[in-house]
């Protein structure tokens, strides 16, 4: 294990430098006029979305080339059973808010084994925030560890949650929550909750892996989960989208969550 947490940390230690220099130059595109086009699912992407993300695969892979690739903006290589340990990547998480001038935009990158992420950073240049986590061994923020969550006792959740399924909500929950205000990236959304500013992130179906894989982590190793509606935990580098909604937050919390929804029938 000594070994291992050797290896977790040249990663770890990897990330961070590189997730720092592209923090530095996501910031040169930041509030300018961009190229702005749109893919599948009208999901706007930029040319600092290409720019970072081209930066990103040329530092991590030319630095540990035995890794696989997968990212939001470039085709991986999943398939590729060869691979022990794989990059996951959206090079800004929140492109929407990053175009809008939005300071709550990351860089989110995660390394995954088993299908489970091991190492993870979140760089968020524009609050000036980054997110840090080794399997097993607690998450960081700006250096500082984040303390473990503590069970809700006594006061309504703080609940993230899109509006057209907020209203489905029976009665007797929705007086339990105050809803928290929209934050366009998903990965900060779920990163607040280690920081103990949300109470429960519920996670519309079809999101992708680079969208969640390195807040998993930070999550995780704050106590907190992320968990579908039949597993505890999600598994990486598999499939192309993850199927069903998944909620994050502390685990009763999420356990109330999820009874909830199915109570209401979104699944």
């Amino acid at each position: 294990m000594q070994e291992n947490n050797a290896h977790y940390y040249a990663d770890l230690n990897l990330l961070l430098d590189v997730c720092l220099e592209a923090g530095d130059l996501a910031m040169k595109y930041f509030g300018c006029g961009l190229d702005v086009w749109f893919k599948n699912g009208n999901s706007p992407v930029s040319e600092a979305d290409v720019a970072i993300d081209v930066f990103l695969k040329e530092k991590l892979l030319s630095a540990r080339p035995n890794y696989g690739w997968i990212s939001e903006e470039t085709e991986d290589n999943r398939g590729e059973a060869i691979y022990k340990r794989c990059f996951v990547v959206d090079p800004i998480d929140g492109t929407r808010g990053f175009l809008s001038g939005s300071i709550e935009w990351c860089i989110s990158v995660a390394i995954i084994e088993n299908s489970r992420p091991i190492v993870s950073v979140l760089q968020c240049p524009a609050k000036g925030e980054i997110y840090a986590a080794v399997t097993g061994e607690g998450a960081t923020l700006n250096g500082i560890k984040l303390p473990l969550l503590r069970p809700n006792i006594n006061r309504k959740y703080r609940v993230s949650i899109d509006q057209s399924i907020a209203q489905k909500l029976p009665y007797d929950f929705s007086n339990r929550i105050n809803f928290f205000r929209y934050i366009p990236s998903l990965a900060y959304r779920i990163v607040l909750i280690a920081q103990g500013e949300i109470d429960i992130v519920l996670v519309r179906p079809n999101c992708h892996d680079w969208d969640i894989a390195a807040a998993d982590l930070v999550l995780r190793e704050c106590g907190g989960c992320l968990m579908s509606l039949e597993a505890p935990f999600i598994s990486y580098g598999i499939e192309a989208y993850q199927d069903g909604f998944l909620v994050a937050g502390e685990s009763n919390c999420c356990q109330n969550m999820i009874h909830v929804v199915r109570q209401t029938k979104l699944v």
